[in-house]
């Protein structure tokens, strides 16, 4: 059964590192089998249409990015559906008052949110934490360089997580839920 899916790669298009090609991109997850590809923003962004399993399809994105386009990235993939469960569950929408500072951290194994429950004891105000099925929300009113939170996010899940604001989130979902099954 085919799904719409969504891969996240992680700290491509940062500075002058790791430089991906978006239509480059595109080609590589095409010749993979994936249709109705598309990419969003510069920065690691793809939805597309597969009967691979996410998991499946983040080990093939990594291999094409490391052996065919020469930079090696983490790859979270996660389903459509799990992206609408995220945007609909969020709860720090009534305290985030810039969504370019509230910030969606995708796991990997969404196993590893156990190694994010201590966190949630700890008072990070102004900042703010909450859970969700798949995803850590993170509130970062400064911004994420100088937030602890962010930095304990980090600390606890490595290279296991990666984050996008509110904003790219909802572009995102909207880009998933706009074309394929």
């Amino acid at each position: 059964m085919t799904s719409r899916q969504v891969a996240l790669i992680r700290g491509i298009n940062v500075g002058k590192a790791k430089r991906v090609a978006m239509a480059d991109l595109r080609a590589a997850l095409e010749a993979l089998g994936y249709t109705d590809v598309k990419t969003l923003l510069n920065s690691g962004n793809v939805v597309f249409t597969s009967g691979v399993a996410p998991g499946k399809a983040a080990a093939s994105i990594e291999g094409v990015l490391t052996h065919q386009l020469g930079v090696p990235a983490r790859v979270t993939v996660i389903t459509g559906a799990e992206l609408a469960a995220a945007v609909d569950e969020n709860p720090l929408l009534e305290v985030a008052d810039n969504h370019s500072r509230l910030f969606v951290a995708v796991l990997t194994d969404p196993a590893d949110l156990s190694k994010l429950k201590p966190l949630t004891k700890e008072m990070w105000s102004p900042e703010s934490l909450a859970l969700g099925t798949r995803v850590a929300y993170l509130w970062c009113p400064a911004g994420p360089l100088e937030s602890p939170l962010s930095q304990a996010v980090g600390r606890a899940l490595g290279d296991g997580v990666t984050s996008r604001n509110w904003a790219t989130i909802l572009k995102i979902h909207a880009a998933a839920q706009a074309a394929g099954p």
